[in-house]
């Protein structure tokens, strides 16, 4: 029997969002504070996937300039209707201080999955997560969370429904709440589904960490009464330090074209933090360094409800995989030599696009050129290209060339969270005007600096990091062959979300290049390659 193997979609892909047209299935996920905006993979069997695509990849599709960490683009929703996608999001911001939130929401439309997108039309700000149901009669509605600001209140004020009108770009009608929640509280990521006659509601709740859980609640009238789950909820990972897949919610369900019917949902992978958990459990109450991700379970309905078709609530690692014919995509390559005018789907930058202004991938024909902008804390103009970990056992390696001139200059290696959680190795200039390579380490928000290695100026230097679980370990080399440890081993759990703090921390790990230039000079690096390596995880692969 073939089997879908959780998850399907590997590091920070967290709130899958499934459509099926014809054939082919997609799932949108949110990024954040991460440019362009929404990813979005493809299928044609469910256990293969690939990326195919950013929507939202301009500043009037998406502008997120000076957001803080974890704020951004809020579980999106992908729909199909009226022979094109449909496309909701929040730009979710003002998070961190005071008690309400700004919340802007917006729908994009596109007649083709890879764009291009529509100029966002407003849905709203009355909380994160909208979605957009196309009922059967033709009606269109925005069901939404509602987020409650005022003192003495939990925020999640329950869902709301509200008819959208597509021809004047704007909701009509009244806005009226039709399902409060339940128990689990922090109410969010509402769905809604039309099948025999009933109405299902489905939505996230008790918060992302360890006590998610997904909802289901029918009616037969959109808006309500709803009636909840018998046994509700329908999936958690909450009180189960046993199950591999923790902090599981955030689903939705479809159907294939043959009738069999899975869920889409999210989860985390822990790992026990060696210096603030050694006595945590196998898989619970740990931290999950690669960030929530995307996976599957297969669904049965009894009695007009829907159940994990292999018993429970639990969500399983390996689910049987649909009567579809195999479809495996060709492996993206593992290195890329920046030969081409664009960067590769799996690279993001932070906040803003990348343009010419401060990177350039023809300057210098095959090579990648950063121009220095900000120190790596601030909220804005950081030159900083990325990919996302994906695996617990991996390696990211470059070839830089870079110039200094001041110790206010530096370019290198990093791997990311936050601004206010990261590890990288830079190149830079020490008091004595000698060319330096030294680890700089910001978690918790404590800044610190590694002793430094005083390096010949030979015009290019390799740079590396390898991650081992718990572990990222930098080195070195001055030619491409012999190869130089560089600082101790650093502990990769406190950039997770469960790693620091912050409670607003919903990201992942991410790895990268980099360039600074604290003079406004903006002096440039260039890099040769990034290549990304991924090792099998006898636990997962």
């Amino acid at each position: 029997m073939s089997l879908i193997k959780n998850p399907v979609i590997r590091g920070f892909n967290p709130d899958p969002s499934v459509c099926r047209v014809g054939d082919d299935y997609y799932i949108a996920t949110s990024t954040f504070e991460w440019f362009p905006g929404i990813q979005i993979h493809h299928s044609k069997d469910l256990v293969n996937w690939r990326l195919l695509s950013h929507p939202l990849n301009t500043l009037n599709h998406l502008n997120m300039i000076g957001m803080d960490n974890s704020e951004g683009v809020y579980a999106p929703t992908l729909s199909y209707a009226d022979g094109k996608f449909w496309l909701c999001f929040s730009n979710t911001h003002s998070c961190r201080g005071g008690s309400w939130m700004a919340t802007p929401c917006y729908v994009v439309t596109a007649n083709n999955i890879e764009g291009p997108w529509s100029e966002p039309v407003a849905i709203g700000s009355y909380g994160f997560d909208p979605s957009m149901f196309h009922d059967d009669d033709g009606k269109k509605y925005m069901v939404n969370m509602l987020w409650d600001g005022r003192k003495n209140t939990n925020y999640f004020a329950g869902i709301v429904l509200q008819q959208f009108d597509p021809q004047a770009g704007k909701l009509i009608g009244p806005l009226k709440t039709i399902f409060k929640g339940t128990e689990l509280g922090c109410t969010e990521g509402p769905q809604l589904l039309k099948k025999d006659g009933f109405y299902y509601l489905v939505t996230a709740e008790g918060g992302t960490g360890d006590h998610h859980a997904v909802t289901v609640c029918r009616s037969k009238h959109i808006d309500g009464p709803y009636q909840l789950h018998p046994h509700n909820p329908m999936l958690t990972s909450r009180f189960k330090e046993h199950a591999k897949l923790q902090r599981a919610g955030h689903g939705f369900f479809f159907a294939t074209q043959n009738g069999e019917w899975y869920m889409t949902h999210l989860a985390g992978r822990q790992i026990s933090d060696p210096e603030g958990y050694p006595f945590a459990p196998k898989w619970g109450n740990g931290r999950s360094i690669l960030g929530r991700e995307s996976c599957l379970q297969k669904v049965c309905w009894h009695q007009g409800w829907p159940y994990l078709e292999s018993g429970g609530n639990t969500p399983f690692v390996e689910v049987p995989a649909p009567n579809l014919p195999p479809h495996p995509w060709p492996a993206e390559p593992s290195r890329d030599d920046f030969d081409h005018s664009q960067l590769a789907h799996c690279f993001q930058t932070l906040r803003e696009p990348l343009t010419e202004s401060w990177a350039s991938l023809t300057e210098r024909p095959g090579f990648l050129r950063l121009r220095g902008r900000h120190y790596l804390y601030s909220r804005y103009q950081q030159s900083l290209v990325a990919r996302r970990w994906q695996s617990f056992y991996a390696s990211a390696e470059t070839a830089m060339e870079f110039a200094p001139q001041s110790y206010m200059q530096m370019a290198g290696l990093v791997v990311y969270y936050s601004r206010t959680g990261h590890y990288f190795l830079k190149q830079t200039l020490n008091d004595a005007g000698n060319h330096i390579l030294q680890i700089v380490q910001y978690q918790h928000d404590q800044y610190d600096e590694l002793p430094a290695v005083e390096i010949a100026s030979s015009g290019r230097v390799y740079l590396k990091v390898e991650l081992a679980k718990q572990w990222y370990q930098f080195s070195y080399s001055l030619d491409g062959e012999k190869w130089q440890l560089i600082g101790p081993p650093l502990n990769s759990t406190p950039m997770s979300d469960e790693g620091g703090p912050d409670i607003f921390r919903f990201t992942g790990s991410f790895v990268g290049l980099f360039a600074c230039d604290i003079t406004g000079q903006q002096l440039h690096a260039d890099f040769d390659y990034l290549d990304y390596q991924q090792q099998p995880d006898p636990e997962w692969d």
